[in-house]
Order: structure tokens, then sequence, then C-alpha cells
């Protein structure tokens, strides 16, 4: 055990850094000594971001200095420039340096536009959302009568693309107007990580929806005129007025810090950094498939738990286990599905009812209910009152499991 607290360092004020903090206080209590540093001053809980055009929701912003307060921690406004491994030294873009016992890097990944085409619209969470606007003015108008929603292939999380697709069908129909509107993918199935349960469900709401799906298809785009979706490896083309595309990812790996040819950090299952003691690393800007709020906390957890033990907290290490939880928003309501992703968990669940609580879009074992307490109007709109049905949160239940 160590005599002198573990001084951790969390670089990144997103879902996963602030899932490590919180964790990490949880687990490692006074055997840690912690500091956030982020180059943005607010975490914004951007997954409501898609709902936003459609006044169904908004991102929804918490200072990082009231967050690293509430848990006894040091905040540094900074952006982390390079990391030293050799001397646990980390460069921050202020000119300062700070040493480290253990570094959590959750750095997120960068989007970038995955079409060059400059009469491609990307939808992007973190920019302005306002942009969706005019989309919706030429479909409620009539004169777009066509639009295609692509999702790029590579890394990254799909689940907006269906909500963009589903919300903009039912408000051009409640303005009178039934654009043809497409949802290309190169999913096998409409949100096939969410198991067979959910893609009965979403294949359903897209049908009632009158959105139509091309599966298996990797999009390039044909600035025409006429403007044409073509889909790899059919060849076939899709015409269309409008597209809306997702973007591609990049990861965001300081300097000193190895990646892949794309940016994203290798780990194990623990969260630690291949070939460089004392890093861990969790979120988007890993070198795992799927990005998506949920997983990134689960990563965190598992990084917290294995630093915490480290530390000397009498602590379990749980190696990272993905459990898929996405709440869909649809006109008629959210979906709510969840799907073990490591195997064993059947057919996966969807449901219009909470499946765990608190019934936020990202799930985190801390996160969630820390956020919950600063927003009791969210949560209200779920309890049973109001037409929810309350159950058990299953967290503790995943990760006891693992």
């Amino acid at each position: 055990m160590t005599s002198t607290p573990h001084h951790v360092v969390i670089a990144g004020g997103g879902v996963a850094g602030l899932e490590a903090l919180l964790a990490l206080r949880a687990l490692g209590g006074e055997h840690v000594e912690l500091t956030l540093v982020s180059p943005a001053p607010d975490f914004v809980y951007r997954p409501l971001a898609v709902a936003q055009p459609f006044a169904l929701g908004s991102a929804r912003r918490t200072p990082l200095e009231d967050a690293t307060r509430s848990v006894g921690a040091t905040f540094v406004h900074a952006p982390i420039e390079s990391v030293d491994a050799a001397g646990r030294t980390v460069h921050l873009g202020d000119g300062s340096d700070l040493a480290y016992d253990a570094l959590v890097l959750a750095t997120g990944a960068a989007s970038e536009p995955a079409f060059g085409e400059a009469n491609v619209l990307t939808w992007d969470d973190s920019r302005d959302v306002d942009t969706v606007g005019g989309l919706l003015r030429d479909l409620e108008e009539g004169y777009s009568p066509s639009l295609a929603v692509v999702i790029p292939p590579g890394p990254g999380w799909p689940l907006p693309a269906y909500e963009l697709a589903l919300l903009i069908a039912a408000d051009a129909r409640g303005m009178g107007m039934r654009p043809e509107i497409t949802l290309v993918t190169p999913e096998t199935a409409p949100l096939a990580i969410f198991g067979p349960r959910a893609v009965e469900v979403v294949t359903e709401e897209l049908e009632k929806a009158g959105v139509n799906v091309e599966l298996g298809a990797y999009a390039e785009i044909d600035a025409g005129p006429p403007r044409a979706i073509v889909m790899r490896p059919s060849s076939r083309r899709l015409e269309v007025t409008r597209v809306l595309a997702l973007p591609r990812l990049r990861g965001r790996a300081p300097a000193g810090i190895p990646a892949d040819a794309d940016g994203f950090v290798t780990v194990d299952a623990h969260g630690r950094v291949t070939g460089v003691p004392g890093v861990w690393a969790a979120g988007d800007g890993i070198a795992f498939p799927v990005k998506f709020g949920g997983l990134a906390a689960e990563q965190a957890d598992a990084a917290a738990a294995d630093i915490a033990a480290d530390a000397g907290a009498v602590v379990e290490r749980k190696p990272f286990r993905p459990v898929l939880r996405g709440r869909l928003l649809t006109s008629s309501g959210p979906r709510y599905m969840r799907y073990d992703a490591s195997g064993g968990d059947g057919e996966g669940e969807a449901t219009p009812h909470t499946l765990w609580w608190p019934p936020s879009k990202v799930n985190g074992r801390y996160l969630a209910p820390w956020l919950a307490a600063r927003d009791e109007e969210a949560v209200a709109d779920h309890l049973p009152q109001s037409g929810g049905l309350a159950v058990q949160t299953d967290l503790r239940r995943d990760y006891i499991a693992s």
C-alpha cells in the first residue's frame, strides 16, 4: 500500500473523464489525489442535441470546476499537448507541467465530414445543431422531396442517424408533407448492435414512419446533377435532393502516446495503454469500434478500478464488459434498448419502458446518478405518475456479474 495518495491526472472533461473522476473518488477514497485537465470549461451532456431541432430536448452544461469541487479534486483548464511517459509528466498547452502516478486519457475523438461535397450536411452534436433547421424547412415546404440519411463506415455510433430519420419524417408529416426518406447504412440490420429484439422494434418504427432502409451499403456521393448516393458493393444509385450524414471520427492521442493510423489508442481489458506503463485510456479515443457514452463510462470504470487497486484501495479489478444501453427517440416516445454484447443475454431487450435508472441516454454507474441529482426535472419526466415504469437499475447487477 502507498503511504501517500496516488496522484491521478484525468485528461478530458467528457463522459469518460467525468465518470473516471467520480469512480476514482468512490473506489479510491483517500488513496488517490485527483486532477482533471480539460481544454473546455464545461461538461456538455450532448446526447439530447439530436432532439433540439425538434424541441424535444437540448444539450446541458455543467461547469467542470463545480464537478471537481464536489469530489475534492483539482481542475486545470488547459489542453494536454504531450506526455512524457518515462518521466510520468504531462505537458499542458499553457506551458505548465503536471506530474502523475497514473494518467487517464479521456480525450475523445474529433469528427470530420465523411463526404467532402459542399452540398452534404454533416450532423455533429458538438456543433451548431440549428443547421438542421434549414433542412427541416425545405422538407416541410416541399422544396426537397427526398432525403438520404447516411451512416458512413468506420468506428462510430449509428443511433443518431435513426433518430434523425424518424424525427424528420414525423416533422414533415406533421406539416402535411411526405418526402421520401432513406437511411443508408453499412449495418446488416437496423441497429444490429443492440441484438435481435431491438432490430424487430426499430424495423417496425422505420416502417411505421415510412423510412426506407438500404442495408449493407457503403455510400459514395455523386454530386450530379442529379445528385445521387452510389451504394457499394452493389453500385446501385439512389437519386436524392438532400443528404444528411453522420461524421467520420479520428482519435486525438497526445504526442508521446502510441496510436493507430486514425489516432486511436490501443488498450487492454482494464484500459491500460499498450506499451506505456502508468497510462490508461477510455472513451471514444480508444481503438474500439463502437463509440458511445455508455460504453465510455464502462471503460472508465474498468480503468478506475484498476488504478484504485494500484493505489492501495481494496477494490476488485474488473475488466471492461460491453453492455449496450440506448434510448432511441421516436415521434411516439423513447424506446429503451439493452444488449450484453459480450454474450449470455439472449436477444436483448427493447421496450417503451425504462430498463435502467436514472433513465438517461448515457448510463454510467457514477455519472448517471450524479447528473440526475442535478437535474430533478428531467428525472421527474420518467416517474410512474407520468406514464413511465419505475424499475430497479441494472447497473449494479451488470458489474457484479462481470
